[in-house]
């Protein structure tokens, strides 16, 4: 049910040969006409998207006398920071620049493919498994550096209140649970958008016009849910990795953000 975008081809035939022959000395040896995938190109329009808006709101920055567009973001900071506090203390704070980007990139790449002529890059499994591997290296990057390299180990090898011989089970137990984050936040993420882009095309094959509408619209709440899920399980890990005597607190919110999702 693949179908060509006019935007990806107008992209592909003004880049797609200077693309085609910067990779050919690599051993990529791609087809000009689609040299560049679609949720690439995608992904493209929501990165220009989101720095000339974060550029205008730059630009008209009012203490005084504060425009809609940056109150809106305003609250969007505000909510983040929120989370931030009640998660990790107020040193959670410096972490809002990685979770305010996840969390804008993916809800416009959500969002994106509900205008005509669109697609979602999230529909496709590189985007999801890409933000996904990002989240996770950070999160350990994070851990490995304010725990130190010693409790950063520790943390996978040792429960509270567990004896010590239990590290044998509970190493490789933690090794595959923490590998197996990237596999859920990816496909969770992956199966709502595609299955819901699915759906649509179906509809508007069968009734088009007015009968995706609802689904289209349905897809206006989940597009922001998972939006949502995805921030929200990305602090719970970062404030785990950071935090590692209240690990046993994370794992509860993440049980919870799991069976909100």
């Amino acid at each position: 049910m693949h179908h060509e975008f006019w935007i990806v081809t107008t992209f592909n035939k003004i880049f797609g040969s200077a693309v085609a022959a910067a990779l050919a000395p690599l051993g990529y040896h791609l087809d000009p006409a689609h040299a560049v995938p679609d949720y690439l190109v995608m992904c493209l329009i929501i990165f220009i998207g989101l720095t000339a808006l974060s550029l205008l709101v730059r630009s008209r920055l009012s203490v005084e006398n504060p425009g809609t567009l940056q109150i809106l973001l305003e609250d969007v900071v505000g909510f983040l920071n929120g989370l931030l506090t009640d998660y990790m203390g107020p040193k959670g704070l410096r972490y809002l620049p990685l979770i305010g980007t996840v969390g804008l990139f993916i809800f416009s790449a959500n969002m994106i493919g509900k205008v005509p002529g669109m697609m979602s890059p999230t529909a496709n499994i590189n985007v999801t498994v890409g933000c996904a591997i990002t989240v996770w290296v950070f999160y350990q990057l994070m851990g490995l550096i304010e725990v130190g390299p010693i409790n950063f180990v520790k943390h996978f090898m040792f429960m509270p209140g567990a004896p010590w011989w239990t590290c044998f089970l509970v190493f490789p137990i933690e090794v595959v649970s923490h590998l197996s984050r990237i596999m859920s936040l990816s496909l969770r993420l992956f199966g709502n958008i595609f299955g819901e882009e699915m759906v649509v095309v179906i509809i508007a094959s069968i009734v088009p016009f007015v009968a995706p509408l609802p689904m289209m619209v349905l897809g206006l709440i989940t597009g922001t849910l998972q939006a949502f899920v995805f921030v929200l399980l990305t602090i719970i890990y970062l404030a785990a990795a950071v935090h590692t005597d209240h690990e046993h607190e994370a794992h509860e919110h993440e049980a919870e953000a799991h069976g909100s999702a």
